[in-house]
């Protein structure tokens, strides 16, 4: 099993925005092979934003690095515009392979 994360830092006042975003695509993961799940988690805020992770759960390291490379992903991210000024800098990828 492997997980995929994407960490976000989204600016205050345009959290609604960005899980609208989120909530309003269509993502086309349940086509996928070897997806299982995906969560859109939100953390602590400060004073400049509010964190944010993507969390997928996919059947191995090779399963998501297919679909990173698949028309559905060219969709699914050419619908993920936002407002400028949403993101207070570009996304940080984390890959984990699950041990236990």
């Amino acid at each position: 099993m492997f997980i995929a994360m994407n960490r976000f830092q989204i600016a205050l006042g345009s959290e609604k925005v960005f899980e609208d975003l989120w909530r309003n695509r269509d993502s086309r993961l349940d086509e996928v092979p070897g997806f299982k799940e995906f969560h859109l988690l939100k953390g602590p805020s400060d004073d400049e934003g509010c964190l944010y992770a993507s969390h997928t759960v996919w059947e191995s390291r090779e399963a998501f690095e297919a679909w990173t490379q698949s028309e559905n992903f060219r969709a699914a991210h050419a619908q993920a515009r936002a407002p400028q000024g949403t993101y207070l800098g570009h996304p940080s990828f984390e890959g984990f392979e699950i041990v236990l």
